[in-house]
């Protein structure tokens, strides 16, 4: 009897942590709406934009540093 116990108390724990694990990695953050194909796209270019800025400024800086080297 002791040992079919403390195998239910022992299958209720598995199945809580389980079930526990499982709903916390489940779906999107709260408040966080799905993001479209589109959406996403314009993101990336956005950010692609921002780092061509980025590269171009370095560049300028670069450029002005050599001038005054001379």
């Amino acid at each position: 009897m002791s040992k079919l116990l403390s195998l239910l108390i022992a299958a209720s724990f598995a199945t809580v942590s389980a079930g526990s694990f499982a709903a916390s990695h489940g779906g999107a953050a709260k408040g966080e709406k799905p993001m479209d194909e589109k959406t996403e796209m314009k993101v990336e270019k956005k950010e692609e934009t921002k780092d061509v800025k980025v590269e171009k400024k370095a560049d300028k800086k670069d450029m002005k540093e050599e001038k005054k080297a001379y």
